[in-house]
């Protein structure tokens, strides 16, 4: 069995809100705020492929990722990990509407061969949050999704996958083909390369699209946008200090207890 697993590479996500600047031009983080990272939960999928891919139900993993040109990092951690193959939808920006991405990639998976029975995918992106990127490529591709699964094994010609259900955890089977999207677990650390394998995956070709060779040129990723971002800001955080003085406790409770009656956070009962 073919399997993809879909990357992002995103912002440190451990970057202090307060630390977070964006251009106002183009609403976008500005640049050398933070190291880009391969983001948490497509590390979990592409733990979940690895784990399939022992079990020897995946003959063939593609790493494919659509996003800016440092985005090869993530596709070169996926090799090292013995993914088999990595294609990079090359862009000047990743755009922000899980549309026009789930477009992209879509279009890039149709190009894959032998055609794959099974994507996983993050359940959803740690920079934007959308968790809509591997629902709308299943849509795409007509195929059965599962959300927030953990763990699959193929048995009987299907995947039996266990996923985080409404207050308890729910076992499934699975006709493929099928996209998954995955959840953090203990079990899906994604594990280390050994420094051989990231020797060789610096030297392992990545196979580079452009929109254009996937029929998605500017116009035609205009017509799959759904969202337009017009402002981003980072939230202020106030904090303001009062201190309460008094000759002793009795006259300091006394004096804090008219404050707080007048900034009306407390009332005195009829």
């Amino acid at each position: 069995m073919h399997a993809v697993v879909l990357l992002k590479q995103i912002l440190d996500w451990e970057l202090p809100a307060g630390k977070l600047r964006f251009d106002p031009e183009t609403n976008r983080p500005l640049e050398g705020l933070a190291p880009t990272l391969l983001g948490p939960f497509e590390q979990n999928a592409l733990e979940l492929a690895l784990q399939l891919k022992d079990a020897g139900a995946v003959t063939k993993l593609t790493a494919l990722l659509a996003g800016p040109p440092d985005g090869v990092d993530a596709l070169r951690k996926a090799l090292a990990v013995r993914a088999d193959e990595a294609v990079h939808v090359q862009l000047g920006v990743l755009p922000v509407d899980p549309s026009e991405t789930a477009a992209l990639l879509h279009a890039a998976i149709g190009r894959l061969e032998p055609a794959p029975q099974l994507v996983l995918a993050g359940r959803q992106a740690g920079d934007w949050d959308h968790g809509q990127v591997g629902y709308l490529v299943a849509e795409r591709l007509a195929w059965p999704a599962v959300g927030l699964v953990w763990e699959a094994e193929q048995a009987d010609g299907r995947l039996v996958v266990r996923r985080s259900g409404a207050g308890a955890d729910e076992q499934l089977a699975v006709r493929l083909p099928a996209v998954l999207t995955v959840t953090s677990h203990p079990t899906l650390q994604l594990r280390m390369g050994s420094v051989m394998d990231r020797m060789a995956a610096n030297r392992k070709p990545v196979v580079v699209l452009s929109p254009d060779e996937l029929g998605l040129g500017p116009d035609g990723l205009a017509a799959e946008r759904r969202v337009e971002l017009t402002r981003v800001s980072v939230p202020e955080v106030r904090r303001e200090c009062e201190l309460i003085e008094g000759e002793n406790a009795a006259d300091v409770a006394a004096r804090l207890l008219a404050r707080l009656e007048e900034m009306k956070l407390l009332a005195r009962p009829a």
